[in-house]
């Protein structure tokens, strides 16, 4: 099981990371605070602190066509937000 799927990077997110030293991932639905922080540790080789997660909804939408009226629904997928220890960080565009 891929536990970690991808990082989110926003500017929210940069912000948060620039003030708080937090990073945000969208991680498998069934993984838990444990198995997302041995990830990200064994991943990026940093010491996670705390992890918050947070599950969203996929959003409704619906669009007009020639053949009415389509609607349907976004995937819905789960957030951690990860705090890493004072000193650590995680440099995503270093192999740029």
């Amino acid at each position: 099981m891929e536990i970690i799927k991808k990082p989110v990077l926003s500017e929210k997110m940069t912000k948060l990371t620039d003030k708080q030293n937090r990073v945000a991932f969208v991680v498998d639905k069934a993984a838990n605070k444990h198995q997302i922080k041995e990830a990200v540790e064994k991943l990026y080789g940093v010491t996670v602190k705390e992890v918050n997660t947070m599950i969203y909804q996929g959003d409704a939408k619906s669009r007009y066509t020639k053949r009415g009226v389509l609607s349907g629904r976004t995937a819905s997928f789960k957030k951690a937000i990860v705090t890493l220890a004072e000193g650590d960080n995680i440099d995503f565009f270093s192999n740029i």
